[in-house]
């Protein structure tokens, strides 16, 4: 007799869509903030504009290297990976812009 591959709990999924609301209500934070400074034009804008890009890229790429080289097992952990390497790097910039 096979066993069934164990189901998430609820309660798991019920967290990593609490997870990913709080990435949503920081990312429009990121885009508010960002959005000031470019608006604001000049040198710091034009870097920002370039850093914007280079770390959506950069990020795309480590977080493409992480799964491939470190298998997933199944849809719930790679959603919580993915949830915690995006949540990091928003935070991260969420700080900086803060400043």
């Amino acid at each position: 007799m096979s066993r069934k591959p164990e189901t998430p709990q609820i309660a798991d999924w019920m967290s990593l869509a609490g997870q990913s609301w709080m990435l949503w209500g920081e990312a429009a934070s990121v885009i508010w903030l960002r959005s000031l400074k470019l608006a604001g034009g000049g040198a710091s804008a034009r870097n920002e504009a370039v850093r914007m890009v280079s770390e959506k890229v950069a990020s795309h790429v480590e977080l493409g290297m992480a799964m491939m080289t470190n298998p997933m097992q199944g849809p719930e952990a790679a959603t919580r990976v993915s949830l915690q390497h995006y949540r990091s790097k928003v935070r991260s910039n969420r700080r900086r812009l803060s400043k």
